[in-house]
C-alpha cells in the first residue's frame, strides 16, 4: 500500500491500518510505502507537506504563481517525478511487490509527482493496481484552477489514469458518482469502517494519569475532537456550541452526571483538540479557532503534541494513543462540512459516546439512513466573511447544547443511545464486512 503518510492519526492512516489487517487475516503479505511511517521521514519525495509539493499543487489547481513559467514547472516536476520513480521500482523490486494498493495518491493530489511516477512504474512493470479514492482534488472548497494547459493534462492523464486494467475503490455513493460521470469509471464502494470485535478502550496503568499529565481538572466536562485541525473539520461549530452550553450550565450545578461525578461550579467544559494541524493549507485556522475560543470564553486545549497513533515515551514525557482520548471523553464533537466518509464517527459509536454531528454531505447520503443517535447540527451553514469560519443559526445551537446536556445527566437515555449506535456500526460497518468486499475485488484483479 503507497500513501504519502501512514502509522498516524489521519483517517486513510488509520483505514490502512483496518485493510492490512482484513488481508493479512486473509493470507497476503502487506508493506507499506510513504514518505512518512510512524512520524518518522522515510522517503522524503513520496511526501505530500513538503514546499515543492505544496507549490505543485498550489500552481496545478489554484493558478497561484509559485512557478515563473509553465516550462519551470514542467522542469521541477519531473525532477521530482525521477525521484519518486526511484523509490518506487526499487522497493517493488526489492519486495517482490504483485499488487499495488494506491491511497488517495491518484486522487487527492496533494503531491501530484507521485501519481505520475506511480503509473509510469506499474506500467513499466506491468504491476496489478487496485486504487482507493478517500477524496478527489475536485472536491475542495476552493474548487479547481488550473495553472496551465500541463496542470490539467496531468489531471486528465493521472488523477486517476483511465487505464481499464485497473480496479478503483471509492468511499460513498457521491464519488461513485462523480468518478463514472468525470472519467468513465466503474468502482466499488468500500465504506470505512471499524473492528467493533476489539476490546474496548479503558482506563489502564499507562493512561490512568491522562488528565493530570495534560492539565485537565478532575471535575471539567471533555467534549474530544479528534480530527485532524484543518478547516473542513469546522471546528468553530463545537466552540459555538460550547458557548451555548455555558450559557446554560448553571441550571445543572450540583447535579449528578451519567458517570456518578457531581457537576459543579467550577466543572469547566473543555474541548480537547487531539489531532494536528501540519496539513492547514492556509496556515492560520489553529490561531483563529484560539482567538474565537477566547472571544466566547470557551476553554480549549490543544493536545496533539501529546497524542499519536500508538503509545511511546519521547523524551520522558508520555504520548497517549488517540483511542487514550476517547476514554477520557464524555461528548465527541464532529462538526466537519466535509467528509470523505467518517473515521471519527465510527470510533465514537464503538468508544460508546453521544457525539455532536453537523450533518455533511456524505453523511445524508451514506450513513444517516441507518438509524444512528447523534445531536444534530443540521445541514447547512453561512461563513463569516471577515474570519471565513463557519456558523449555523443560534436555535440549532441552543438545541443541540439542551441535547447534549441531556446526554451528560440522563443515564439511561445515554446508555441506551450509545448501545443502539453500536450495534448499528457494527451491523454496517464491521471488518467482516470489509473483509467480504476486498477479497472479491482482490480475486477479481
Amino acid at each position: 500500500m503507497i500513501h504519502y503518510k501512514c502509522g498516524s492519526t489521519d483517517g486513510v492512516s488509520l483505514e490502512m491500518d483496518k485493510w492490512k489487517l482484513v488481508l493479512e487475516k486473509i493470507g497476503h503479505n502487506v508493506k507499506y510505502l510513504a514518505g512518512e511511517i510512524k512520524g518518522e521521514m522515510i522517503y522524503p519525495p513520496l511526501f505530500h507537506t513538503s514546499k515543492i509539493a505544496k507549490n505543485f499543487y498550489a500552481y496545478s489547481f489554484q493558478s497561484k504563481p509559485v512557478f515563473k513559467n509553465e516550462v519551470e514547472y514542467k522542469d521541477k516536476l519531473y525532477i521530482e517525478v525521477e525521484k519518486c520513480e526511484t523509490i518506487i521500482r526499487n522497493y517493488i523490486k526489492k519486495n517482490k511487490i504483485d499488487l499495488i494498493i494506491a491511497q488517495n495518491v491518484f486522487s487527492v493530489a496533494m503531491n501530484i509527482a507521485v501519481a505520475i511516477a506511480l503509473e509510469n512504474v506499474v506500467k513499466e512493470l506491468d504491476i496489478k493496481l487496485l486504487s482507493q479514492h478517500h477524496d478527489f482534488f475536485w472536491e475542495r472548497k476552493a474548487g479547481v484552477n488550473y495553472g496551465c494547459d500541463f496542470a490539467k493534462e496531468i489531471a486528465d492523464n493521472y488523477l486517476p489514469p483511465t487505464n481499464k486494467r485497473y480496479k478503483h475503490v471509492v468511499i460513498n455513493k457521491q464519488g461513485h458518482d462523480t468518478l463514472l460521470k468525470r472519467k468513465g469509471l466503474e468502482s466499488t464502494i468500500i465504506p470505512n469502517v471499524f473492528d467493533f470485535e476489539a476490546p474496548q478502550w479503558e482506563i489502564d496503568d499507562y493512561n490512568k494519569d491522562f488528565k493530570k499529565a495534560l492539565g485537565i481538572n478532575e471535575n471539567d466536562i471533555i467534549l474530544l475532537q479528534a480530527t485532524r485541525i484543518v478547516d473542513r473539520k469546522a471546528i468553530e461549530l463545537a466552540i459555538d456550541t460550547v458557548s451555548k452550553m455555558n450559557e446554560i450550565k448553571s441550571n445543572y450545578y450540583n447535579m449528578k452526571l451519567y458517570n456518578g461525578k457531581i457537576f459543579k461550579e467550577n466543572s469547566n467544559l473543555t474541548i480537547l483538540l487531539a489531532g494536528n494541524s501540519c496539513d492547514d493549507d492556509s496556515g492560520t485556522y489553529l490561531s483563529r479557532l484560539i482567538s474565537k475560543a477566547k472571544h466566547l470564553n470557551v476553554k480549549i486545549k490543544v493536545i496533539s503534541d501529546r497524542v499519536d497513533h500508538s503509545r511511546k515515551v519521547i523524551n520522558k514525557k508520555k504520548i497517549y494513543s488517540l483511542w487514550d482520548t476517547y476514554v477520557y471523553s464524555d461528548l465527541i464533537t464532529y462538526p466537519s462540512y466535509w467528509e470523505g466518509w467518517g473515521n471519527q464517527f465510527l470510533e465514537g459509536l464503538f468508544a460508546k459516546k453521544p457525539m455532536i454531528v453537523f450533518e455533511y454531505p456524505v453523511f445524508l447520503t451514506d450513513i444517516k439512513d441507518k438509524g444512528f443517535d447523534y445531536i444534530s447540527l443540521g445541514n447547512s451553514y453561512n461563513v463569516d466573511k471577515l474570519t471565513e469560519l463557519f456558523y449555523v443559526e443560534d436555535a440549532i445551537l441552543h438545541n443541540a447544547a439542551s441535547k447534549a446536556f441531556e446526554y451528560l445527566f440522563n443515564i439511561e437515555k445515554r446508555k441506551n443511545s450509545v448501545n443502539k449506535n453500536f450495534i448499528i456500526g457494527k451491523k454496517y460497518f464491521s471488518l467482516e464486512s470489509l473483509e467480504i468486499l476486498l477479497e472479491k475485488i482482490i480475486n477479481d484483479l
